[in-house]
Order: C-alpha cells, then structure tokens, then sequence
C-alpha cells in the first residue's frame, strides 16, 4: 500500500512540478478552446495523453527503447508549439481541424513522447519487484494531475469568458502565445 501511494504521489507531482511545466503546458492548451460541456471528451483524450505516457514507460522499462535522449527533449517542447499554435489560429480555421480523431491520436502521440522523455529516469525508480503496481499507481496520479488541471481551466474559462465577458479568440491567443513563447524558449535552449 505504502508503494502504491509513492508512485501515484510522484505521478501527480511530476505533472504539477513547476520545475518541468511541460505537460501542464500541453494539458492547458488542449482543455482551452473547451467548456464544461466537452468534459467527458477532453477526459477522453487526457486519458489517451496518459495511456500514451505509461505504454512508453513500461517500452523504455522492458525494452529499453533505443531513442536519443536529446531528440526526445527537443520533441516535447514542439510538441506543446505545436498544441499552442492552435489557439493561435482564427476561429474559422480551427473547425476545420477539430476532428476528436485527429485529437485523439495526436494526443497519444505526445503522450507517448512525453513518457519517453521521463522514461530514463522512472526506470531507476521502480523496484523490480513491483513494476506493475509502480507503473499503475504513477499513471493514475498522472491521470488525476491532468483531470484537476482541465477542471482548473474549465473553470477559469468560465470565469473569464462568462464572467468578465472576454472575447474568446483574445483569450486564447492570449494564452496560446504564452505558452508558444515559453515552448519556443526551450526549443532555442535545446538546440
């Protein structure tokens, strides 16, 4: 049970961590265009951005996926461009795009980048004899970190386009460019 508790405090802390904000980063930009009514879909996804992070955990944990490390730490900056450039984007061009399978798949994707980039160091965490456990424990507390940061948007969307009557494009170009410029940021320091 105390191991149980260890992973799934070190999975929602590594989420949170405001030393390596990238998957807040990644969260906020795919739960911003959104309000309550799409929860049940932006669960979906989180839960597909998680599924992602543990299949490449128990990869690189089993396997030993051979992949650079630098090329991952620079993959995960991009990926979370890439995600903020779509707040960027003018309301029009955005339905184009707004396919939940497209979404989906992307959201995977980065999951599975992401996990990677945490891979090397979870490998020297987990005792051998309870990997499974280690491994499920850490997901969920993953997974409970993103789902408190899609109901914190959620709810500051609410308040600032509800509430304060903000124009809706502004705000996430606000927001959208934020982000952008903090992921540009590690991309220049990472090359």
């Amino acid at each position: 049970m105390e191991n149980l508790s260890f992973y799934l405090d070190l999975g929602f802390w590594h989420v949170i961590d405001l030393q390596g904000l990238d998957h807040l980063y990644f969260i906020v930009t795919l739960a911003l265009p959104f309000t309550f009514n799409a929860l049940r879909q932006l669960i979906g996804w989180v839960t597909l951005f998680t599924l992602g992070h543990t299949l490449s955990l128990i990869g690189n944990f089993y396997a030993e996926i051979p992949i650079s490390g630098y090329l991952i730490e620079l993959l995960i900056p991009i990926t979370i461009a890439l995600s903020a450039l779509h707040l960027l984007l003018p309301d029009k061009k955005k339905q184009k795009i707004n396919n939940p399978l497209f979404f989906g798949i992307l959201t995977l994707a980065f999951g599975i980048i992401h996990g990677l980039g945490f891979g090397r160091y979870f490998e020297m965490l987990i005792p051998n004899d309870a990997v499974s456990t280690s491994l499920f424990s850490f997901a969920l507390g993953v997974e409970l970190a993103q789902l408190v940061i899609v109901i914190a948007v959620l709810a500051l969307n609410r308040l600032v386009l509800q509430n304060l009557q903000w124009n809706t494009f502004k705000w996430q170009l606000i927001i959208g460019a934020m982000i952008l410029s903090q992921a540009l940021g590690i991309i220049i320091e990472r090359v």
